[in-house]
């Protein structure tokens, strides 16, 4: 098929002339009414005498014209799968690199930087590219250097080309360097096949092995020579409307040159043959089959070659579309004879001289003429030469030979030669007259000579295979036979039954799925590592299901198939290759199932319109609901899936958790692409998905009656193997866990909406109690299982927290003047709680056992639920903190907004957010104004939230860190929550919001120097007066309080600097800086050290930013 942009001009659109286009001698300036580009074949605008002066691809003869990149999809089929190669060589650290990488361009993409984004993809690929000299094994895999060298190289180009593609797609570089983008198009089409076939055949050389890679590197040369030098219109030039001389297409719109093309050419008729001469020469000569082996690879690209030009790729060669013709014929003439002589003897008397009935030397001449004639009748109807009576009368009489000697040649009776005979001369007078009921005759003859074949060969052999006899199987080879041939012909009929090649088509991909899951799956054993020979390779499956979806594609293109015919056959073919992951015997048909349960969003509604809901509520409810039945019928093959990941059985409830998982996965197409504006559907699948996610997590004790239904779950159950391998486990209780999954999803049900608390204050109170009794019963039963008092005491104490966040969030008519009261409680409720804590533990402890083992053990069992005590309280109140600086923010916000809409003279703006939402029958006078009065002990009680979360993380840095260092610098930013209160501290407010922060740094450091130096003093060390530097003497105490004193300065002018923020003189930091040095150089506490690098640090930062402010006023001014 000619290419859409070359087109001939009786069904394509064409050109229009212009001042940049090339001159002819003669041209039409009528507009075409089809506004795209017009043609007649590239051969046509090849022949034009004055083609030789449109020859020019200088860019002063085209026009730039900036678009997307046209050739998106042919350029991904050859270097995605070579990038995933490359990623699977380098490993994890290109990986790493590349992801860093694109992740900073992709942020930078979303900034509006386009050349940031840009410039970070190309240092991706080169940061990723030195990865991978580094990480892969070249040198090693290959024994010879200069094989490693150029191996290297070949992944340099693919990797440059990849930065060519993605440069490509950014329009500014189109628009700002228009020479260059040409160029690197060109570029891209001229390197593309050669870094393509050449990393395509060393991967499937890894995976199969070197025996036949000349003929894979053939075989992908032909793809991309198919894909790449069939001539192809540039993107990025102007295409105009017009029509030139003889309907010719200009060669300066097209991507590559000539020269391009003859090294295109070039690479697809020697390469394969000198690679393999390179890897064979010690054995190219030593056998007939050899010698074939290097006529083959040579002349089988010459035919390619010359089938190719009749798509226009020998426009480089001539223009004189006789010359071209009579080239295909003299050469594709002689190519033929050789590769069908080579053909005999390497293919079929080598691997099936034993289907050959006739003897020698008649043999030879019948395979010879048939072989030989059937691609000669083959290739003259590929390139044109059957259009008149002589030559039809000469293809059907030759037909007819053809297929009466290939019948003699199997054996077939001499009695009924006619039938053979008769079946060819159907075929050609299909093909000369397009007859479709000749088509048929051909199909009918066809499958008796393929059913007589059978029997006469296999059907009398008593051999199982893929678990079948070979009747059986024999009977599905014939059936699939039959409709493949009565497929074609069913295309060809009347739309008025086109229902007849729907059922023949998914009558073949059933049995098509049938063959190859008996095959696949029934012929060795794949599980846990136990594994045969292969009956039936893994490409085979790929290939035929790339093929069955292409043939599906085209046929809905042409619109001889309907939607839901394209929606039964989609699935059946994909469904298929779940079979290379996935070794359950009914994968295929579980597979499929669950497709024609999801696809159905994605296939058979995506013709409707877009603006409304392509579903009608009732159709989505059963949607869904078979597609969670699907998931139902899936579940073994979850099961199993489960077990070999894990190596044991799941428990129920992680089986419960993927099959929800999978069913709201199924799911969000519907509500995605019909339902995305129902806000109801959308809340249902975050729920649905979040269940499954808290059963996986969670796996609660479930009892799946259900799951026990299956004989594979039922004797996974019954093995003794875990405990045989993993021993005995002491199970631990796991009904909590429920809890906290109701918590959870109470949660999501609340913020969704679907609990309407934001309008019933009933239902909030109800709400926030539950949750705090779910929360607080959960945490007991985890991790408090002692006393009963102390649970009652953990229950109230987060049903206190619950109330308090939920109402502070969302506030009724009384609850600010209660809420204080709340948090008065909860403060209370923690020292009685720890206290009640260690002393319940402790009397359960008795003397005697202080001093065994066991009570040392429950003495470090108190600390550490003493420790889980003070995590909890400084959980709740950072989340009271954060509530908190959260509703007052708000409350400020909007605030300012409604004095904006006050000034304005138009209507207050609406009330604060939390409250507009509340019926206006309860909360009418509930406004700004009464929220600021009678809430105004929300900043203070927020203080004291932070204050003590900030001290209970402090206490738990020393108990679990040992008072570590680093923990300061991520703990003091919990001050940031500290609001703006009077009788808090007087003047501090947002302004102010870093000052504590760098204070209670400066302090805690200053404070754990002076603890360190006095206890190195006091406790470890020597309290004599001894000189010693460095050890624990007074000497030693005055030199470190001495160099603490000094980093005294630096820290005091920043925090001024950070309270007030007005501009100092640019002296002052600069002087106070080298009184730190000492501090850093001499100290022997660690701590000293550390304030003197932050006395530099800061004595920088505020000379830069005073420095800024002067500047920016001097700007102003």
């Amino acid at each position: 098929m000619i290419p859409p942009e070359l087109q001939p001009s009786s069904y394509r659109p064409y050109i229009s002339t212009s001042v940049s286009a090339p001159s002819f001698p003669t041209f039409n300036r009528e507009r075409n009414p089809n506004p795209t580009l017009h043609s007649r074949n590239i051969n046509s605008y090849a022949s034009s005498s004055g083609g030789s002066a449109g020859s020019s691809r200088s860019l002063n003869n085209s026009r730039f014209s900036p678009s997307s990149f046209i050739h998106n999809t042919r350029i991904a089929v050859a270097l995605v799968p070579c990038a995933a190669f490359l990623l699977d060589l380098g490993g994890t650290p290109v990986v790493a690199t590349l992801t860093l990488g694109l992740m900073i361009s992709y942020i930078l993409d979303s900034l509006n930087f386009k050349s940031g984004s840009f410039f970070s993809i190309w240092f991706s690929l080169v940061f990723g590219q030195i990865a991978f000299f580094f990480s892969s094994s070249l040198f090693v895999t290959f024994n010879s250097i200069p094989l490693a060298l150029l191996a290297a190289l070949q992944c340099g180009q693919t990797n440059f080309l990849i930065g060519i593609w993605a440069s490509l797609q950014f329009k500014w570089i189109q628009i700002e360097y228009p020479s260059i983008v040409l160029a690197l198009e060109r570029l891209l089409f001229a390197c593309a096949p050669f870094a393509a076939s050449t990393l395509f055949t060393w991967a499937t050389v890894s995976a199969i092995g070197m025996n036949n890679a000349s003929y894979y590197l053939l075989a992908f040369n032909c793809v991309f020579y198919w894909l790449f030098s069939i001539p192809r219109v540039s993107s990025f030039k102007t295409k105009q409307e017009g029509s030139y001389h003889g309907g010719e297409v200009p060669d300066d719109i097209l991507i590559l040159g000539q020269l391009e093309s003859c090294f295109h050419t070039l690479n697809l008729l020697f390469i394969p043959l000198a690679f393999h001469i390179a890897s064979h020469y010690s054995v190219m000569f030593s056998s007939a089959a050899s010698v074939c082996d290097l006529f083959l690879l040579f002349f089988i690209p010459f035919l390619f070659q010359l089938y190719a030009s009749t798509r226009g790729a020998l426009w480089w060669v001539t223009r004189n579309v006789h010359q071209l013709q009579s080239i295909r014929i003299v050469n594709g003439a002689v190519a033929l004879i050789v590769v069908v002589v080579c053909l005999e003897v390497r293919v079929i008397f080598h691997s099936f001289g034993r289907y050959i009935q006739v003897p020698p030397p008649l043999n030879y001449l019948l395979v010879t003429v048939t072989m030989l004639g059937g691609a000669a009748l083959a290739g003259a109807y590929a390139i044109g030469m059957v259009a008149d009576a002589f030559s039809s009368i000469a293809f059907t009489t030759f037909s007819v030979v053809v297929s009466a000697a290939g019948a003699i040649v199997v054996g077939f009776p001499v009695l009924f030669l006619p039938l053979p005979a008769v079946c060819g001369f159907y075929l050609a007078r299909f093909f000369t007259k397009k007859s479709v009921t000749s088509y048929f005759a051909f199909a009918l003859l066809g499958s008796l000579l393929v059913i007589w074949f059978v029997m006469h060969n296999y059907w009398d052999l008593n051999i199982w295979m893929a678990g079948m006899n070979l009747k059986a199987f024999c009977k599905l080879i014939v059936a699939n036979i039959v409709l493949v041939m009565a497929i074609p012909g069913l295309a060809l009929l009347p739309p008025k039954v086109h229902f007849l090649i729907e059922i023949g088509l998914i009558s073949h991909a059933l049995l098509l799925c049938h063959i190859e899951n008996r095959f696949f799956n029934y012929s060795s054993i794949y599980y846990y590592g136990l594994e045969d020979d292969v009956m039936y390779p893994s490409y085979m499956v790929i290939m035929t299901s790339l093929v069955g979806l292409a043939v599906v594609k085209r046929l809905s293109v042409d619109y001889r198939v309907w939607p839901k015919a394209v929606w039964i056959l989609t699935c059946l073919y994909s469904s298929k290759l779940a079979m290379l992951f996935i070794t359950t015997k009914s994968v295929v048909w579980v597979s499929a199932l669950l497709l024609l349960a999801v696809s159905p969003p994605l296939l058979l509604y995506r013709g409707k319109s877009r603006t409304a809901s392509k579903m009608k509520p009732w159709q989505g409810y059963a949607h869904a609901s078979v597609v969670a039945l699907s998931v139902w019928f899936c579940r073994e093959t979850i099961f199993e899936a489960l077990q070999w990941w894990n190596g044991r059985p799941p428990s129920d409830g992680l089986l419960l958790g993927f099959c929800i998982v999978l069913t709201g996965l199924a799911c969000m197409p519907i509500v995605a692409l019909h339902f995305s504006h129902v806000l109801s559907a959308k809340r249902c699948l975050v729920l649905v998905m979040a269940t499954g996610l808290l059963f996986i997590l969670m796996q609660p004790p479930i009892s799946l009656s259900w799951t026990y239904h299956s004989d594979v779950i039922k004797a996974a159950r019954k093995s003794a193997d875990d405990i045989s391998i993993y021993g005995f486990v002491a199970s631990k209780p796991t009904w909590p866990s429920w809890l906290l999954i109701a918590a959870i999803l109470l949660t999501l049900a609340a913020v969704t909406s679907i609990i309407p608390i934001k309008y019933i204050v009933e239902l909030r109170a109800s709400y926030s109690i539950s949750l705090g009794i779910a929360l607080g019963i959960y945490i007991s039963a985890e991790y408090f299982l002692q006393a009963a008092i102390l649970h009652a005491l953990i229950v109230v104490t987060m049903v206190c927290t619950s109330v308090f966040v939920v109402f502070t969030h969302l506030p009724s008519a009384s609850s600010t003047k209660l809420l204080p009261w709340v948090f008065a409680l909860l403060v209370a409720l923690f020292p009685v709680t720890y206290l009640l804590e260690g002393q319940l533990r402790i009397k359960s402890i008795s003397g005697d056992d202080l001093e065994e083992d066991n009570g040392l053990a429950n003495l470090l069992a108190v600390e550490g639920a003493r420790t889980s005590l003070l995590g909890l309280y400084a959980a709740i109140f950072m989340l009271i903190a954060l509530e908190i600086k959260f509703e007052l923010a708000s409350l400020v916000r909007e605030t300012k907004l409604e004095r904006i809409g006050d000034r304005n003279g138009g209507h207050p703006y609406p009330k604060m957010r939390l409250m507009q939402q509340r019926r206006a029958s309860n909360l009418a006078t509930f406004t700004i104004k009464r929220m600021t009065a009678e809430g105004a002990w929300m900043p203070a009680v927020g203080n004291v939230a932070t204050i003590m979360c900030f001290a209970i993380c402090l206490i738990l840095n020393v108990n679990l860190m040992g008072g570590s260092n680093h923990a300061i610098f991520f703990l003091a930013p919990i001050l940031l929550l500290l609001n703006q209160d009077s009788d808090f501290v007087d003047g501090f407010g947002d302004k102010q919001r870093y000052f504590p922060i760098s204070v209670v740094i400066f302090l805690y450091f200053v404070l754990t120097a002076l603890y360190s130096i006095w206890e190195d003093v006091w406790h470890n060390g020597n309290a004599g007066w001894g000189l010693q530097i460095g050890g624990s003497d007074w000497f030693f105490a005055v030199k470190n309080v001495a160099l603490l004193i000094l980093t005294f300065p630096s820290h005091i002018l920043f925090n001024r600097f950070v309270w007030s923020y007005t501009m100092q003189r640019d002296s002052m930091p600069l002087l106070t800086m080298p009184l730190n040095l000492p501090s850093i150089i001499m100290t022997d506490v660690i701590k000293i050290r550390i304030l003197g690098l932050l006395g530099i640090i800061y004595s920088l930062a505020q000379y830069l930013i005073s420095r800024q402010q002067y500047i920016s006023g001097l700007r102003y001014i």
